[in-house]
């Protein structure tokens, strides 16, 4: 786990970032359209984003699966 856990909301953008290591990485898709999992080169998690946040409903929980490599 993560020592430390950075976090970025972007009211205009209605886009949440959360990140686990300041690794290089890219952007993947998951289960969910409005989740995108971040992963280092070795297909580890190393964060996650969130668009339109604003938009979920807040009685049911966003849910997507993020898979390591």
């Amino acid at each position: 786990m993560a020592d430390k856990v950075k976090v970025w909301f972007d009211a205009e953008a209605d886009f949440l970032e959360v990140r686990f290591s300041d690794a290089a990485g890219y952007e993947k898709e998951t289960s969910h359209d409005a989740v995108m999992e971040r992963v280092d080169a070795q297909g580890n998690v190393i964060g996650f984003t969130i668009l339109g946040v604003s938009q979920h409903r807040k009685s049911k929980p966003l849910e997507a699966d993020l898979v390591a490599g």
